[in-house]
């Protein structure tokens, strides 16, 4: 099943989507969003499969075609996202250009910090930033969603607890981030808000792609119309989804809907590129002792997919161009 999210106030009206992105049905009869939905998930999930079966069927009323340029993202607003770091590949490389290395603590416990939740951009809103200088980027990562999960949940039970699986682009401005790592309090301003997939799907959609709450698929960036990388989502994860969510669990409860993400996608292979600038950057410098990629300008592009085995779209593509905010 694949859900998303018409633009409409601030937390859209939740629609079925066809499994080939093409078409989608309103479901707001069933739930008015998504968030909504996913309170009440043990009503509205066999009513919202009911009507992705009359869609896939073409039994149900009122099909419209489904454009990504109308939708808000799937979660326009929500309760909690916690973005962990689960690709160590990509947390050595960092560590490694500053002549740092990695604590064997990050090798048993997640990194994880609390992210803007109060709004998430659509798949094709511009990403309004104010000043070039801020070093804008991309993060492509891979993001499930949750339905209640109780504090000290177990892994079993934070599996048993996913309810989507998505894309992000988790927008980052670089230069502003030792600054406020400087501070010992963590990612404020350096992190504004990310934007969301076309549409989620739930897991068992996604077949044997998903398997041990790992997805297996490469996850697709391409910058300036550029393919960029094109790492595994399903190599080189430390922490699955399962472990992350118990993580984000420990000291407290998950309200239905919370995001809980990945981190930025790596393998250990650089040949398959990267998923953030940061990262060839690192690279750069670790093999020539300083970076030649510059970070995003205004008027660039970035498109974050994930393609099945015959080549056809899973979540839709988030396209963005970056835009220069005016207060």
């Amino acid at each position: 099943m694949k859900l998303g999210s018409l633009k409409h106030g601030r937390d859209g009206r939740l629609v079925v989507v066809s499994r080939d992105l093409a078409r989608c049905v309103e479901a707001t009869g069933i739930a008015p969003s998504l968030l909504i939905a996913l309170e009440d998930w043990r009503r509205t999930e066999p009513l919202l499969r009911a009507l992705a079966d009359d869609l896939e069927h073409d039994r149900a009323d009122g099909v419209m075609e489904f454009n990504p340029a109308n939708a808000a993202a799937p979660l326009p607003r929500t309760w909690e996202f916690l973005d962990g770091s689960a690709y160590l590949p990509h947390v050595e490389r960092v560590r490694a250009a500053r002549g740092a290395t990695v604590p064997e603590s990050f090798y048993d416990d997640p990194l994880m910090y609390q992210a803007t939740a109060s709004g998430f951009m659509g798949p094709r809103d511009a990403v309004p930033v104010a000043d070039e200088s801020y070093g804008i980027d991309f993060e492509s990562e891979v993001v499930v969603v949750t339905g209640d999960v109780p504090m000290g949940a177990t892994v079993d039970e934070a599996a048993a607890a996913i309810r989507l699986v998505g894309l992000v682009n988790d927008v980052s401005l670089r230069n502003l981030i030792p600054g406020e790592l400087a501070k010992g309090f963590g990612f404020l301003q350096s992190k504004p808000r990310s934007a969301l997939s076309p549409v989620f799907v739930t897991p068992d959609e996604l077949g044997g792609y998903w398997r041990d709450t790992v997805l297996h698929r490469p996850l697709l960036s391409t910058l300036n119309g550029e393919a960029f990388g094109h790492p595994d989502a399903g190599t080189d994860m430390q922490f699955n989804f399962a472990r992350l969510v118990e993580h984000a669990a420990r000291t407290r409860p998950l309200a239905a809907g919370t995001l809980v993400g990945s981190g930025t996608i790596a393998n250990q292979d650089t040949g398959v590129g990267a998923s953030c600038l940061a990262e060839k950057r690192m690279l750069e410098i670790i093999a020539d002792g300083k970076p030649v990629t510059p970070f995003m300008r205004f008027g660039d592009s970035i498109r974050i997919e994930m393609l099945d085995d015959d080549g056809d779209s899973i979540f839709g593509a988030i396209e963005q161009v970056i835009e220069k905010y005016e207060h």
